[in-house]
């Protein structure tokens, strides 16, 4: 941003009897050493009986031009200059654009700071939250939005136009008392002058940034026009070229006094600074800003977004090259045009056209230059701990440069426009020195206070508080409320409310009298979820201002009492922007019909002007997204013609958030250039689709992504995730290797592997954690768990459990899983110990302990603790779990009581009553079932797969065939299910005594390429995971293992086992028998190997990814009785508990 300071030099209007000869004499002192003819003089001064605008005796650029070439057109006694133009050609332009531009920006940055300063310490005036820059938010300087800006901008209007008129007093009483007085006087009067008009033009682009759409074409545009009425108003705007910051008044004053229309000769002086005031003050001025605006936001947002001094060096490379042969060429330019009569005719014809070509050229070299510089100083500055005394150091020191370079200038050239300038920088720089003196204890605070608030917008919130630190052990008292609010606020992110109390106790006595201190608190303790002492300091505040209310309504939506925040909402009468959009945000957490109503009500009933705020839209969008109307959001967002990367972010969360990630893929590509939240949601779309499509799009967008987003951890972990639930482990672990380490990283990682079903490498991950000292949270326990339900050790489990907090194990998410992991260990006991001591079980813990009665066969206790479960707590999880219980243990007749019972059935409840009733040999009523939940719904796979399995139990294969064709005519395309179904088609042909065309099937699956799934058994023995497939040899032990399992046969043959060759669904080779084939069983090689490790063991725990087939239960049933040992295995349905009397837990019903 560019403010420029718009000031007016002395009165153009004290006319005096001679004039003429003032101005002439000045012209006259600068060549009396190359004109010396008197009767020359004479004839130059009849060609200037025409008054010129400045009594003071400058002259605008125009009239001086004339004036040399009167006298270089005369034909006696002129010496001709011999090289003077030549040297200013070299000298001037080195001397203006090498030293006085450079000097003059870093002026006025000092300058600025100076002037901030005083409107900051008049009592913490609002709008000095606006000077700094434009960093500030709304959150900042509370309820003053750009809206709120007019009125006080009405005000300054005011103020200036009274400045205005009393200067001409002010002048006259200088003209007749030259005294110490007067020079005071208009020292004031100057600085008055700037500092509204450094509030003015803050107002204005503050006002423009909220309200002026950033399109380039727009603005461009908007910038064009605003020249182009500029040069109309004023005809030559060449004096603005010489000091971008400093606008001469000469032209606007010759343009009012002798080509405006609307100023007659009788006129007095008041109403001629009245008519100048509101052609220039008032139209002039607002023009120029907006102007200045337009190409400044091109120049930002599209051009140069980053301030970064790489940025700032191209400003300068590109602006200089233009800057130096324009700063003053159309000085040169007319004077070698009326000596060598160059473009004559142009000039004739379109007199003012070359000039507004140069104006506009040099006006864009002056916006290159001035941001070069600017993003320069404020760079390297800011390194420093920049004072008030620093500050005012450099502005003397630069001051002073100024002077000697004006030196340089030995005739009214160009120069001469730079020299009016001088003065009025020396005006405002006296005048500063003035109020130097009046707020030199206010300065430094103030600093501090630029700093902290620079800290905390960077996220260092630390550093924050540590610089308050070192600075509040005298100042307290005296610090201002950007200090102790910038404190508080880093307190609130960093939710050190130990820190935030010691800071209310020293300022108590502030608090009731500052209504942003109070804010401030009102947000720090919502932050740290102290919701009672925030309401009540809001309800004993006596002025409730728009910044608490909002305050209050953002704690309760982070506190989740989106109620309230609503409630709070009712009771403001004229809301602004800022709440309404805190408004959309509870709505959208509520997500209740009511909470849609209220969305579509207020929407409509917001001012017009609200909707050009693309943040409003934006929450707006989510709302909508979030309350399941995409359909109206879809369509706000079409109507949008500024649409933001936000908006688009809301609608690609909204559609992920009602399962439509295809259309966030959709809305993705048409993004030109996405930001990192854009690119995340991307990635989660990915993740939900779990499509290769989906995966392929992810690696894609991620080797294009710039390296600067992988700083983001955000952005690698939802890669990760993508990458996890589209099935590329592999990918994954690469980038896991790659990421910045951090507990979420971790806990993603491992719920990875565990949605993968590798367990083992979760609790690898686990260890690394506690060998690095990273400090494991809940989400990481959460995981671990999970990790020990699929592996199902006991012993394992205890290992682990013990290394879990104390205050991790009352949360009741803790404890749901672990009644989980207990439940899937077999240790129903230890499971039940814990469900006891939830106080108030949720519907969570509820479901875990009756899915873990119901997984060990203890389908009665099931049924009673259902009964038992509080009718609110009772959801889809609930009725899959009992019905589940009563399938495994054969409680048919309860199963149907408890499914009639069921109001809204859905696709999981129908597909595990038809389980239930398969198992029984129930067909018939079964696919009555099927047939009732097909006349509305699409068939689903999971019903056919219940219903074959029955048939396989019951080795019917004439069922089974009929399913199976089935199967294939309504699911061609899922080729997974049909795999395990051919598999289980050919054991029931196998288990009838038709091998052939068991054989037949295998070969087909073979000749498809189609491969079944690999049956894999896992158990641990001594700490270790061991994991096994049939017929394995890969254990280093495997000749042990064999031996083992030799002898094993023998004494399995021995009691009177015969092994089932129903259970093998192929032709055996001429080297195998039934015996061996059925030995090798993946479940049968792990128990060997765990009486390999230890022989005594009186305890096997195993876990298998199928279903166990039938001759490895009989087996396991006479091994647990001949070796006197407990065998427990977890296979792909149920528990099983094989007792040392010989019997299975499942009663033989699985």
């Amino acid at each position: 941003m560019l403010p420029v300071f718009l000031t007016k030099g002395e009165n153009p209007h004290l006319n005096t009897s001679n004039n003429n000869q003032r101005r002439f004499s000045i012209v006259s002192k600068n060549f009396d050493n190359e004109y010396h003819n008197q009767q020359q003089i004479q004839v130059i001064d009849s060609e200037l009986s025409q008054p010129l605008p400045n009594a003071d005796g400058s002259t605008s650029r125009r009239r001086l031009t004339q004036i040399i070439s009167i006298v270089e057109n005369s034909e006696e006694n002129v010496i001709k200059p011999k090289g003077r133009y030549l040297l200013l050609f070299i000298v001037e332009p080195i001397l203006t654009g090498c030293f006085l531009f450079p000097i003059l920006v870093l002026f006025w940055d000092c300058g600025w700071n100076l002037t901030v300063t005083m409107i900051n310490s008049l009592n913490n005036y609002p709008l000095a939250y606006n000077l700094d820059k434009g960093n500030y938010t709304s959150e900042d300087y509370g309820d003053y939005s750009p809206q709120s800006l007019i009125v006080p901008y009405v005000i300054v209007e005011i103020l200036l136009l009274i400045l205005y008129l009393c200067q001409d007093l002010l002048y006259d009483f200088l003209k007749r008392q030259h005294t110490v007085v007067g020079m005071i006087l208009l020292k004031i009067h100057t600085l008055l002058l700037a500092s509204f008009y450094i509030v003015q033009w803050e107002m204005i682009w503050t006002i423009l940034d909220q309200y002026t759409p950033t399109d380039w074409t727009f603005l461009m545009v908007l910038s064009l026009a605003s020249l182009f009425a500029l040069t109309v108003l004023t005809g030559t705007l060449s004096d603005m070229v010489c000091s971008p910051f400093v606008v001469s008044y000469d032209s606007i004053d010759h343009c009012i006094q002798f080509e405006c229309p609307l100023v007659t000769a009788q006129m007095d002086r008041w109403k001629i600074n009245l008519m100048n005031f509101i052609l220039y003050e008032f139209i002039i001025s607002n023009i120029t800003i907006i102007g200045w605006h337009g190409f400044y936001v091109i120049l930002d947002q599209y051009l140069y977004p980053d301030d970064t001094t790489m940025s700032a060096w191209i400003c300068l490379l590109i602006g200089y090259p233009l800057y130096f042969p324009l700063m003053y060429c159309q000085y040169y330019f007319e004077k070698f045009n009326l000596k060598y009569e160059l473009w004559a005719v142009f000039s004739e014809n379109f007199p003012q056209f070359h000039r507004n070509i140069i104006h506009a050229l040099a006006f864009a070299s002056c916006l290159f230059v001035w941001r070069g510089f600017w993003v320069l100083y404020d760079t390297y500055l800011r390194i420093f701990e920049i004072y008030y005394e620093t500050y005012l150091l450099i502005s003397l020191l630069s001051f002073g440069f100024l002077s000697i370079i004006q030196t340089f200038s030995s005739m009214n050239g160009p120069l001469k426009t730079i020299e009016d300038n001088f003065r009025c920088l020396n005006h405002r720089l006296s005048s500063l020195i003035i109020f130097v003196k009046r707020s030199v204890a206010n300065q430094s605070n103030f600093d501090l206070g630029k700093q902290m608030k620079l800290l905390n917008d960077n996220k260092q919130f630390k550093k924050s508080l540590e610089l308050f630190d070192k600075h509040k052990k005298n100042n307290i008292e005296t610090f201002s409320s950007l200090i102790i609010t910038q404190a508080l606020k880093a307190c609130a992110h960093l939710e050190d409310f130990q820190r935030a109390e010691t800071i209310y106790h020293l300022i108590s006595s502030r608090i009731k009298d500052d209504l942003y201190i109070l804010a401030s608190l009102i947000h720090l303790y919502m932050q740290c979820g102290d919701v009672a002492r925030a309401e009540s300091l809001f309800d004993t505040a006596t002025t409730k201002t728009l910044s608490m209310y909002g305050a209050m309504m953002k704690g309760y939506i982070k506190n989740n009492q989106a109620n309230k925040a609503i409630d709070l909402f009712n009771e403001i009468k004229n809301p602004n922007e800022v709440i309404i959009m805190v408004l959309f945000n509870a709505c959208a957490q509520l997500g209740t019909i009511e909470a849609l109503n209220l969305t579509k009500k207020v929407s409509k009933e917001i001012p017009k002007s609200f909707h050009l705020n693309p943040r409003l839209i934006t929450s707006l969008l989510d709302a909508l997204m979030q309350l399941g109307h995409v359909v109206d959001a879809h369509l706000l967002f079409s109507r949008s013609q500024n649409k933001v990367l936000p908006m688009y972010g809301a609608m690609m969360k909204g559609y992920i958030k009602n399962n439509m990630a295809n259309k966030t893929i959709d809305l993705f590509n048409e993004i030109k250039h996405p930001d990192e939240i854009v690119t995340i949601l991307l990635f989660n779309a990915c993740a939900q689709l779990r499509t290769p499509q989906a995966l392929e799009l992810a690696k894609t967008v991620s080797k294009k992504m710039p390296e600067c987003f992988y700083s983001n951890i955000r952005i690698p972990t939802s890669l990760f995730n993508a990458l996890i639930k589209c099935g590329d482990c592999s990918s994954a672990e690469i980038l896991f290797v790659k990421m910045r380490k951090s507990v979420e990283a971790y806990g993603n990682l491992m719920n990875g592997f565990n949605h993968d079903n590798n367990p083992s490498k979760t609790l690898d991950l686990f260890n690394q954690m506690k060998h690095n000292g990273i400090n494991a949270n809940i989400i990481i326990y959460l995981c671990v768990i999970k990790a020990l339900s699929q592996i199902g050790d006991y012993e394992l489990c205890q290992s682990i459990v013990k290394e879990i907090p104390h205050c991790f194990l009352v949360d009741h998410k803790i404890q749901s899983a672990l009644i989980d992991m207990w439940g899937k260990t077999g240790s129903v006991d230890q499971a039940k110990q814990i469900f006891e001591k939830i106080l108030e079980p949720n519907h969570i813990g509820y479901t875990a302990m009756i899915n873990c009665y119901g997984l060990n066969g203890m389908g009665i206790q099931s049924i009673e603790l259902y009964r038992k479960m509080p009718q609110q707590l009772i959801d889809e999880v609930a009725y899959v779990s009992v019905l589940n219980a009563c399938s495994h243990s054969g409680l048919v007749d309860e199963a149907r009581s408890i499914f009639r019972n069921i109001e809204i059935k859905t696709e999981s409840i129908y597909a595990t009553m038809i389980d239930c009733l398969s198992r029984a040999y129930c067909f018939r009523e079964a696919q009555e079932l099927i047939e009732e939940y097909e006349r509305l719904n699409s068939p689903v796979i999971v019903m056919y797969m219940a219903l074959l399995s029955g048939a396989r139990n019951e080795k019917n294969s004439d069922l089974s065939q009929n399913i199976y064709d089935r199967m294939k005519n309504l699911f061609p395309q899922m080729t997974n299910p049909l795999i395990s179904a051919a598999v289980l088609l050919a054991n029931v042909y196998a288990s009838s005594g038709d091998i052939d065309k068991a054989s037949d099937i295998r070969i087909q699956l073979n000749k498809s390429g189609l491969k079944k799934k690999i049956g894999l058994t896992w158990t641990v023995t001594n700490g270790e995971i061991y994991q096994f497939r049939a017929h394995d040899q890969s254990h280093p032990r495997s000749d042990e293992i064999y031996v083992e399992l030799e002898k094993i046969s023998k004494e399995l043959t021995q009691h009177g086992h015969e092994y089932d060759s129903s259970w093998i669904t192929r032709s055996l080779n001429q080297d195998e028998t039934v015996a061996s084939v059925l030995c090798g069983h993946s479940e049968k090689l792990a128990i060997a190997w765990n009486f390999v490790a230890n022989p005594n063991t009186t305890r096997i725990q195993l876990t298998k990814n199928l279903r166990v087939c039938g001759d490895c239960h009989r087996a396991t049933k006479l091994i647990a009785a001949i070796r006197q040992c407990e065998i427990i295995v977890r296979d792909a349905n149920r528990i099983h508990h094989f007792y040392t009397n010989g019997q299975c837990s499942c009663s033989d019903y699985f």
